[in-house]
């Protein structure tokens, strides 16, 4: 009977630790020792003022040069060339509109990476729809 007295006593022990551990687990922070004011803050911390990013309004040096493309604290932004000197390709590019499915051809790897990822966004609304 004494070691079980003890086994409970030990357990009770534990059990009051662990309770007294996680009681103040969520609660508030208390206030500053310095004045005892706390900071206003917004609903989702504090506010922070916009930063102003200076935008080129040069007309001549918008259409010469790729404003934005030298990321260093030195140097200037590329040039712009002529299309000659650009590969042939670069023109072709589709920089209208995504092809709808009906017309890429079935024997590409484009068409069917498409048709994956659309059965996959199908899928994926259907088992959210599902209420269990």
């Amino acid at each position: 009977m004494n070691n079980l007295n003890m086994a409970v006593s030990l357990l009770r022990q534990r059990l009051t630790i662990i309770s007294q551990a996680t009681r103040n687990y969520a609660a508030k922070p208390a206030a500053s020792a310095a004045g005892g004011k706390k900071k206003k803050l917004g609903k989702l911390g504090p506010v922070m003022e916009k930063k102003v990013i200076p935008v080129e309004t040069d007309a001549q040096k918008l259409v010469s040069y790729v404003c934005g493309s030298n990321y260093m604290k030195t140097g200037e932004d590329v040039k712009i060339k002529p299309d000659a000197e650009y590969p042939d390709w670069l023109w072709t590019l589709n920089t209208d509109r995504i092809v709808p499915l009906d017309e890429l051809d079935p024997n590409t790897k484009q068409y069917w990476r498409r048709l994956r990822k659309m059965a996959l966004r199908r899928n994926n609304q259907l088992s959210m729809l599902k209420k269990f």
